[in-house]
């Protein structure tokens, strides 16, 4: 037996709740349960890409009620970590977001291996205690107005709730659909994209009705939803079962045997990243996002800037030439832009992870990338000829395949390192998305302000930029053509635990067929399903000012 396996006795420090050994599924149980349990915690800390709706608020927080802003213009960040006499800069409140995104990758590569000893409730405790305990953190920060205690909470602590939320259902979704691996990854991350999609508007709701004469209302807010996301978050980790060992669907069968890129075996955690494969998949994953990222931090601004007055019926005139009345309607136009996209980046994610199981990943890949360069190249030409709605269907295209990428990397692991370790692997993964949240805007912004610079205007304006993510986007095509399978001299010789294809251990439908649909799935999926329609319904709602 390999001697790195990981010691799978019971666990007899932990409460029993907690064990490993304790949510394992029973006969009768349905794994359509299971991706409900995972969206709830997805659709929890998906709201990191809606904590910019709270920047403008807290901005303001000391000025609620005041002629003037209590501002201080020469006040360093050391000052601004402590200060209660004057209100924070936007630059210092959106440095949260980048805190919770590096801790995202850090804790995810950390803890990995913990949790596929510890198991998914287990981790999904630990994420919902930090991530809903951040939010109530800060919002004392807020109250307090100590910046320091915000970055504390919604950062440092939030981003480990993040790292170990994102990756905790990964393992256990796999397992449960080894016949549908994109579909079941794709659902969960569908919830990670689809997060800000509600927590934003619900966060405007709530600023609104808790905004007084001295209070801007974001420290009420904070703490409602801390309290929510925590109570959410819990139900969903206590809602994860995993499969016995060796079960599989029955009737099912392995692809392994006819599909070379479909192992059958097990790479252990601490060889996995040792493989060209690894990184390969790093960079793949990188290069995507750090393209696609780029156009998320620029995607207003873009628009406004390339079409101008078009926008609002006087494409005779360009962005500059506007009066402030007409770029605030160009700059609602945009934010619907904005909001189109990230419906399409959430719709992505569930689409091409689940085209996937179809087509294979590296064919999914190998599409997100060279469709992409086309894309890329086309939408400046698309913008030479004043075509917004080709424009907007170019964008709306690449981001869905922004968020496909997401999706369909977890499916992508497991095909090439097997299951035992795959959430560990992911969670060492997603480093790249951590180093692409850095590269990806810095590259875009510092070639947009080179043009500019340079007295570049309008569709020029942003040629160039699109241009180099197109080239990000041919590296990893080359990156995806180099992946291979493994050698047999990576795969563990014993995983201490049956392979994808053994017949050992029950095997059953575990909801399929008959035992799909039943009250309890239909009710687990009414919970998740309904505030995502909620949320579409808003955002959709915005979007659609970009066709009046």
């Amino acid at each position: 037996m390999d001697a790195r396996v990981v010691n799978r006795s019971p666990d007899v420090v932990s409460p029993g709740l907690l064990t490993r050994e304790r949510i394992v599924a029973r006969a009768g149980f349905n794994r359509w349960l299971v991706p409900p349990a995972a969206l709830a915690i997805h659709l929890c800390i998906g709201m990191s890409y809606g904590l910019s709706v709270f920047w403008l608020p807290l901005s303001r927080a000391l000025s609620v009620g005041k002629p003037a802003p209590a501002t201080c213009p020469e006040m360093g960040l050391a000052t601004a970590l402590v200060t209660t006499t004057c209100d924070w800069r936007v630059s210092d409140l959106v440095l949260v977001f980048s805190i919770g995104i590096v801790m995202l990758g850090l804790s995810a590569a950390l803890f990995g291996g913990w949790l596929e000893r510890a198991g998914p409730r287990k981790a999904g405790l630990v994420a919902a205690l930090a991530w809903g305990g951040g939010f109530l953190v800060g919002a004392l920060g807020v109250y307090l107005h100590q910046l320091w205690l915000v970055w504390l909470g919604m950062g440092l602590i939030g981003g480990i709730g993040l790292g170990l939320g994102y990756i905790s259902p990964v393992s256990t979704l796999v397992k449960w659909f080894p016949d549908r691996r994109g579909m079941a990854t794709g659902m969960a991350i569908m919830g990670f994209g689809g997060g800000a999609m509600i927590g934003s508007p619900l966060a405007d709701l709530l600023i609104t009705h808790f905004k007084g004469p001295d209070s801007a209302g974001v420290w009420q807010t904070l703490a409602l939803m801390g309290a929510g996301y925590l109570v959410v978050m819990l139900c969903g980790a206590f809602g994860y079962r995993v499969p016995p060992d060796g079960w599989q669907p029955e009737g099912w069968t392995s692809p392994a045997a006819r599909n070379r890129m479909i192992t059958s075996g097990h790479v252990h955690l601490s060889d996995a990243h040792r493989t060209p494969q690894f990184w390969l998949l790093w960079a793949m994953l990188c290069l995507n996002v750090s393209a696609g990222i780029g156009v998320l931090a620029l995607a207003s601004p873009m628009l406004q800037e390339i079409f101008g007055g078009a926008l609002i019926g006087r494409p005779d005139i360009g962005f500059g030439q506007l009066d402030a009345g007409e770029k605030a309607q160009v700059a609602a136009i945009a934010a619907g832009f904005v909001g189109l996209l990230s419906l399409f980046n959430i719709l992505g994610r569930f689409f091409w992870a689940t085209l996937s199981d179809r087509i294979g990943r590296k064919a999914t890949y190998a599409t997100f990338f060279a469709l992409g360069c086309v894309l890329y190249g086309a939408a400046p030409w698309a913008a030479g000829i004043g075509s917004k709605a080709l424009f907007v269907l170019f964008f709306c295209v690449i981001l869905s395949m922004y968020g496909g990428g997401f999706a369909t990397i977890p499916a992508y692991l497991a095909d090439v390192f097997g299951t035992r370790f795959v959430g560990a692997i992911h969670g060492r993964l997603l480093t790249a998305w951590s180093t692409a949240g850095v590269i990806g805007p810095l590259v875009v912004t510092a070639i947009r302000q080179a043009q500019v610079d340079a007295g570049v205007q309008g569709a020029a304006l942003y040629g160039r930029t699109l241009l180099i993510l197109a080239g990000f986007l041919a590296a990893g095509f080359v990156a995806n053509l180099l992946v291979r399978p493994l050698a047999e001299r990576w795969f563990m010789a014993d995983a201490g635990a049956p392979s994808d294809t053994a017949a050992a251990g029950p095997s059953g439908s575990f909801g399929i067929g008959r035992g799909g649909l039943t009250p309890a799935a239909a009710l687990a999926w009414a919970a998740v399903g309904l505030p995502i329609l909620w949320g579409v319904w808003i955002t959709f709602g915005k979007a659609l000012i970009l066709f009046r």
